[in-house]
């Protein structure tokens, strides 16, 4: 659909917001923030959860599993839900909900229950991220977007990074339990000012208020619950069972092929599909998918990447390991407003490409990484990634959901959510699984070097030998004692030489993606100059 035909959206109908759409936006954002957070706050509470609960490290895993699975079955359907009761009622219902399972999480006395009430978190989080893109759709014309999407990527990017920190913090300073309740109060405050300022547009009421009879599509939801359910199960577990040598992930991969194929078919054959895949028609949105698709891969796997290496290879505690992040997310709070006014003068696909080569630029920096590596150049590491990120999402989610309408917006902005989460939870597995080969494959080519048959080598162990026996341990002893700390020696060189690696794959996924950047429909058009 061309430019002088598309549909307009809401806000460029006739419709206004009663209340000020900024005011709205920090509202909406909030609750949205709430959830993103959650996504990573679990993670460094795991072994007291575990301890907590008489479970296992592997059982305690499946808190954050069945998390994933629930909002990835969701993600794609929440447009669906959104339709159906209506955007206001459903994302007040969220985030009631949300904060209800939250409390539960917090009261959990076993495992089960917790991962029961995770699932229910999964379930009414995976609306909150799609209903606050829609609104802002709908209540900013596409002129202020752009400035109303950097709000939002305060939440997308700064919750990742803040989450770590202020799980360990919680679990340090009080309870793992507190890292559920501590959603608790701001829960409560986003429904009440949601209740009292948001409002649906009349293309956002409720089915039946305008007069529709929608049908439940069993076989469509079926096939997505199928699909997104085994992908999430897949990469969260994937690394953990060695992926396709186990033929339980062997299992979820084929179901999950099965479900998106099938899904895909189904859902283009509809009249009324549960999901409104032909939304992909506008080559900005798809291309903006696929862009924030890269962005939220690259984005998660450097947000994990660099708090891994700080625990085991540099020997942080989670908390400092946390607090490596959270400068970047500060500097993205600060470049964010910069950027959202640059995109009144400049058009969204030079802001997408600069950002991308910056990106890609911060990679090849955090490649320079050595066993000595200090906190104040992890810091920078960070720092210099969280620029380019800053230079990305608004202008992204700018460009692709300009050209949708007023019936586009709902699906647009679960299906873009969509495929940044997705995004994510793939960088994460790719990045994790090509760490752990790259470290195998290193540490076997350093070892190479440890033999009796290398001059190096019996010079290194008689060198460390000597030192120990000097402090008084006997030659046997300061011996084997020069062996092993070689070896542990090695064992840091390869895990730091495998980090440098995958920095580097994430530069070259961060250059793929600024070259499919000029995809993008419209790339001269300035987003701040009120073109669609």
């Amino acid at each position: 659909m061309s430019a002088s035909t598309s549909p307009r959206p809401a806000s460029e109908t006739g419709w206004r917001p009663s209340h000020n759409p900024w005011l709205v936006t920090l509202v909406v954002t909030s609750a949205a923030f709430m959830e993103v957070l959650d996504t990573t706050i679990v993670n460094v509470a795991l072994p007291h959860i575990a301890g907590s609960l008489s479970a296992g490290q592997d059982e305690s895993t499946w808190t954050l599993t069945s998390y994933l699975v629930a909002n990835g079955i969701v993600l794609p359907i929440s447009g669906w839900f959104m339709n159906i009761f209506g955007r206001k009622r459903y994302f007040t219902s969220c985030i009631l909900l949300f904060t209800i399972s939250s409390l539960l999480c917090g009261l959990a006395t076993s495992l089960p229950e917790l991962i029961v009430f995770r699932v229910m978190q999964g379930f009414f989080g995976a609306g909150l991220q799609p209903c606050q893109q829609a609104i802002l759709i709908d209540i900013f014309p596409p002129k202020d977007r752009g400035r109303a999407f950097s709000l939002v990527a305060i939440a997308t990017v700064a919750a990742p990074a803040i989450g770590p920190t202020l799980g360990g913090w919680l679990t340090d300073t009080y309870d793992w339990r507190w890292i559920f309740l501590v959603n608790v109060p701001v829960g409560i405050v986003a429904w009440l000012l949601t209740m009292r300022l948001v409002e649906d547009p009349p293309t956002a009421r409720p089915a039946a208020e305008r007069g529709m009879r929608p049908r439940i599509d069993l076989i469509g939801l079926g096939l997505i619950s199928l699909g997104f359910g085994c992908l999430q199960v897949m990469l969260d577990k994937g690394e953990q069972y060695d992926w396709l040598y186990s033929d339980f992930i062997k299992a979820f991969a084929v179901l999950s092929a099965i479900g998106l194929v099938g899904a895909v078919v189904w859902l283009m054959t509809r009249r009324e599909p549960l999901v409104n895949l032909r939304v992909f028609r506008h080559r900005s949105f798809a291309v903006g998918n696929l862009l924030i698709f890269l962005l939220g891969a690259t984005l998660y796997a450097s947000a994990v990447l660099i708090p891994m290496l700080a625990q085991s290879v540099l020997g942080y505690t989670a908390t400092w390991a946390g607090l490596v992040l959270s400068p970047g997310a500060l500097v993205v709070i600060l470049a964010l407003p910069v950027v959202a006014a640059m995109m009144k003068y400049v058009a969204a696909r030079p802001l997408i490409v600069t950002g991308f080569a910056v990106l890609a630029a911060s990679m090849l920096y955090s490649a320079q990484l050595t066993p000595t590596v200090d906190f104040q150049t992890l810091v920078l590491m960070r720092i210099a990634q969280t620029v380019g990120i800053a230079f990305l999402f608004a202008p992204i989610s700018a460009a692709a959901t300009a050209p949708l309408g007023p019936t586009e917006s709902n699906d647009g902005a679960a299906l873009l959510t969509m495929s940044r989460n997705l995004g994510g939870s793939i960088g994460i597995s790719v990045s994790t699984t090509l760490l752990s080969n790259r470290t195998q494959e290193r540490q076997a080519y350093l070892s190479e070097n440890l033999s009796n048959f290398s001059q190096p080598y019996r010079d290194l162990v008689a060198e460390r030998t000597q030192a120990l026996i000097n402090l008084g341990h006997t030659a046997a002893e300061a011996q084997q004692m020069a062996v092993g700390s070689i070896y542990q020696t090695l064992q840091q060189q390869a895990a730091v030489l495998a980090y440098i690696d995958v920095f580097r794959y994430c530069a070259v996924a961060a250059l793929i993606a600024m070259i499919a950047s000029f995809l993008l429909r419209g790339g001269h058009v300035k987003l701040g100059a009120g073109a669609h």
